[in-house]
């Protein structure tokens, strides 16, 4: 079988959107009072060998390839840790919301499942780096047969899990993704799992110890498979390799609290919405912290994050832009920034179309064509349908984008037409204008001339004034006659409804940046466990031609048509702002912006590469 090895540079993606933003990496002291842009090339901690890019056997060179469509694959060496000193001291971090620590594959679901692989405690096949390169993490090389449907990946050698379990070898990936993730109910990417994992008529090999064969039946992108399905790590949608051995000792249940990892930092302590305390791994097999213990505090209140970094409890939080000159105040402290890292935007709940056209299916409980946003039939040419569609974009250009980004994000951030997608090349030149007068026109001509009632929640993710935002697009839906319930929740109750199909009304949400748009669009299909409010015929038709389109320029062409759809019909991913994340930097650590992965900026990450200053 002829084979595509990595083993080169390859198709580099690139966001004109991120070239051409005005964002920020704060150095200096506290008189720094606007970040600058700064250079994104990571200096490495150890010398990566050259590697492997994904890219199409149909693509003939990079050129050929959409902007946007494809990240450079860059495995890193393995190499025995460079000796230093041994860790000491603590680094201390206010969480917005913690959670319950969870880290068993079959288990883990957010808040937790995000949270917990900023550390990270445990660690994926593959990552992104902040250059937006697929880059090898526990998989030190792969490669892909002419036909896409082969894909081997050879294992870094030595790394050893946690709490004495022993070495980690192939037997310990193919559990950890076949007979774990694929098998978790509730994770958002539970179905690509078992597309790559489980497929029907697919097969995973442990080929030796350290070589892992899966044969998925069908052809699937490499594009969305290495971006998405593997790379997410840190992020909602994370996936990692744990001990076999641990849970066939002591049971799934007992491992889900005391998971042996692979990480730089050891879970030793958990208190379910309060703290979770790590221990730094000497002698880790990719970077050894420099500090001995990490620890993440939950602090709900932003001033009260704020208090604890001004006093020195705090050495980095998840922080408000608003937060920035009380930062800034703060003798020796910095602002480190990342460009384009969030998507924010509009969701809305109940639209389960594709399940409603289908006489086999039950309907979803939210789907309720009563419900004003809702409609009865999913033809996009019926009456009904033009009419809930009309609700929906009258609530999309009822909120000015402008005004929420000047006051609430102090100008570090832009309007976007969708969420969750790489909209400057599918959506170029489009947005949502704010035209409140057209709005009450659309809600008359749709039969609601003085509005109607519906419920608001804000998303809490770790996005900056994510509550904030919320409230002021509740306010502007109030000034064209809605009558609106903003809702507080934390997300680990939310998100539960949501997983469910039972919530049923709107939420503001956040998300990370895309590296490649169609890696998340399976969230919009009806296998998806965690969905963003809507399906139809229409996406579950396209999403397999997506997943199996080999050929980076007809995965670009069927990203557009997917992107064009969701836009036109103001379906749901209703667009708000892409914005930046800042987080300070304490006087105590120095910065590591280098190290940072892209893969989910919403939440802070790279902690085994701080350093004391």
């Amino acid at each position: 079988m002829m084979f595509r090895s990595f083993k080169k540079p390859g198709f580099i993606l690139f966001s004109s959107l991120m070239l051409g933003l005005f964002f920020l990496v704060a150095c200096g002291s506290s008189a720094t009072a606007t970040p600058e842009a700064a250079s994104t090339s990571p200096a490495a901690t150890s010398a990566p060998s050259a590697t492997s890019a994904p890219s199409a056997s149909s693509a003939s060179s990079a050129t050929a390839v959409p902007s946007g469509a494809a990240p450079t694959a860059v495995p890193v060496a393995t190499a025995a840790p460079v000796a230093a000193a041994k860790p000491a001291g603590t680094i201390s971090v206010g969480e917005k919301e913690l959670g319950t620590f969870q880290g068993h594959p079959a288990l883990a679901v957010n808040p937790a499942l995000f949270v917990q692989q900023t550390a990270p405690i445990s660690e994926g096949l593959i990552t992104i780096n902040i250059d937006k390169e697929v880059q090898a993490m526990l998989a030190k090389s792969w490669a892909i047969s002419a036909d896409f449907k082969t894909w081997t990946f050879k294992l870094q050698e030595g790394v050893q899990f946690h709490k004495g379990y022993g070495e980690m070898t192939a037997e310990d990936v193919i559990w950890s993704y076949r007979d774990g993730w694929a098998e978790n109910p509730l994770h958002a990417r539970t179905p690509d799992f078992i597309t790559f994992w489980k497929a029907e008529g697919g097969k995973v090999t442990a080929v030796d110890k350290y070589t892992v064969e899966v044969f998925t039946g069908g052809a699937l992108s490499e594009l969305v498979v290495l971006e998405n399905w593997m790379a997410k790590t840190p992020s909602g949608s994370s996936n990692w390799v744990t001990s076999k051995k641990q849970s066939d000792e002591i049971g799934m249940e007992a491992a889900n609290r005391d998971i042996a990892g692979t990480g730089p930092w050891e879970m030793i302590e958990h208190r379910d919405n309060e703290i979770w305390r790590m221990a730094a791994v000497e002698d880790h097999w990719r970077q050894t912290p420099a500090f001995a213990e990490l620890v993440f505090r939950e602090i709900p209140e932003e001033s009260s994050r704020i208090a604890g970094f001004q006093t020195g409890a705090l050495d980095t939080f998840l922080m408000a832009f608003d937060t920035i000159p009380e930062v800034e105040k703060v003798e020796g402290a910095k602002l480190m920034a990342m460009p384009g890292a969030i998507d924010y935007g509009i969701n809305f709940y109940g639209g389960y179309y594709a399940e409603a056209s289908d006489p086999a299916i039950e309907n979803r409980s939210s789907y309720d064509p009563e419900v004003p946003w809702i409609s009865s039939n999913h033809d996009l040419d019926s009456p009904e349908w033009e009419n809930a569609r009309k609700i929906r974009e009258a609530l999309a250009i009822a909120i000015d984008r402008e005004t929420i980004i000047a006051t609430l994000l102090r100008g570090f951030a832009e309007p976007i037409p969708i969420w969750l997608s790489k909209w400057e090349v599918t959506l170029p030149g489009r947005q949502w204008p704010f035209d409140p007068d057209r709005a009450r026109s659309l809600l008359a001509e749709a039969g609601y001339p003085n509005g109607f009632g519906i419920t608001l929640t804000p998303s809490l993710r770790g996005a900056p004034a994510e509550v904030e935002a919320c409230s002021a697009v509740a306010q502007m839906w109030g000034d064209i006659g809605m009558d609106v319930k903003l809702q507080s929740l934390p997300y680990s109750t939310l998100r539960p409804t949501m997983v469910a199909r039972t919530y049923q009304g709107a939420t503001c949400h956040a998300a990370g940046a895309r590296v490649v748009t169609a890696g998340s669009q399976p969230l919009l299909t009806m296998a998806a466990a965690w969905n963003p409010g809507a399906t139809h015929p229409f996406m579950e038709e396209i999403m397999p031609r997506m997943n199996a389109a080999v050929d980076p320029n007809v995965l670009h062409a069927l990203e557009i048509e997917l992107a064009e759809f969701v836009f036109d019909n103001a379906l749901t991913y209703i667009g708000l702002y892409s914005v930046g994340a800042i987080w300070p930097v304490g006087p105590k650590i120095e910065e590591w912006k280098a190290h940072v992965k892209f893969t989910d900026l919403r939440n802070i990450n790279g902690y085994e590469f701080i350093k004391p200053r």
